[in-house]
């Protein structure tokens, strides 16, 4: 299914998210998201994103030593597939690396790589949930490279993981950073006992990240995974917004599918000129923002 974006005119920029689903075997994964996006750039797409870890089921449902095995380096065996695909399509790619970075030290990556295919940034996600089901701490450690923006030929892109998403802090440096477009890989779902009030809940995950696009007048484009996975049923329902926060495509609940979504990023200068919240910041008053609680 192939959704497309209103049209704004000029300085457009096409993306793709490729909303999968991940079995159990890592190189059928990888094989099936480089097929998609090739589809994805013949449809049109010059950056792409992969889900967060998709090269895996999502193992951090358990804690068990075992699945360090699924860690690789960076660079490695994906991102060196991923560059010949970025090169061979002209386009740029996103995608989520479960990073090996030295013995007994492991990170919950993203990769940005350009159309050039040379690799042009790395991700380590800063906010490492410890949830029923959710169990990163055990895997992940903090990222430490901070809040990035990643220059590509086709704009200057912000890159977030999952948890991050519910963080206003996370897309605002970003933004002031410079980024055009905030993508987040993700892999949420819901529990069977969970199924009444899951409509609820992926309210409140679409509303908070559309709220950072209107906050900080940028895109957002925000890719999950679909399926079942042991006890998680992946929703789907990737989507991108305006930097009004308006939703511009979205994905279905239970499909794989590919959204490809013409963005103009022109609106950026449109929208904080109508809605200065950058302006009219009162950067003297928000030291507090850096306590953990004030008492």
């Amino acid at each position: 299914m192939e959704t497309t974006a209103r049209k704004y005119g000029s300085d457009e920029v096409t993306i793709g998210l490729i909303q999968m689903s991940s079995g159990k075997d890592p190189k059928a994964n990888l094989s099936k998201a480089l097929k998609k996006i090739d589809d994805a750039a013949g449809r049109g797409a010059q950056i792409i994103c992969l889900p967060e870890l998709f090269r895996s089921r999502y193992f951090c449902q358990d804690e068990n030593p075992e699945n360090f095995n699924l860690a690789e380096e960076i660079p490695g065996e994906t991102t060196e597939a991923l560059s010949k695909a970025a090169k061979k399509t002209k386009s740029s790619i996103i995608a989520g690396i479960f990073e090996r970075r030295t013995r007994g030290l492991y990170h919950n990556s993203a990769v940005v790589i350009d159309a050039s295919g040379s690799l042009v940034g790395i991700y380590r996600k800063m906010h490492i949930p410890d949830d029923p089901h959710y169990y990163e701490k055990f895997y992940f450690a903090p990222g430490d490279l901070g809040f990035k923006v990643h220059q590509t030929a086709f704009g200057k892109l912000g890159v977030l993981i999952c948890w991050d998403q519910w963080y206003p802090e996370a897309a605002r440096i970003t933004s002031l950073l410079g980024a055009q477009i905030l993508f987040y890989p993700t892999a949420i779902g819901w529990f069977p006992e969970e199924k009444e009030s899951t409509k609820e809940m992926q309210s409140a995950w679409e509303t908070i990240q559309r709220s950072h696009g209107i906050a900080n007048g940028v895109f957002v484009a925000s890719v999950n995974r679909v399926g079942r996975e042991g006890r998680i049923n992946f929703w789907g329902s990737s989507f991108v917004s305006g930097p009004f926060g308006e939703i511009l495509a979205k994905a279905s609940s239970d499909k794989e599918e590919t959204l490809i979504v013409k963005c103009d990023l022109s609106k950026i200068d449109e929208t904080r000129q109508g809605w200065p919240f950058l302006r009219d910041r009162r950067i003297d008053a928000y030291k507090g923002v850096t306590s953990r609680f004030l008492d």
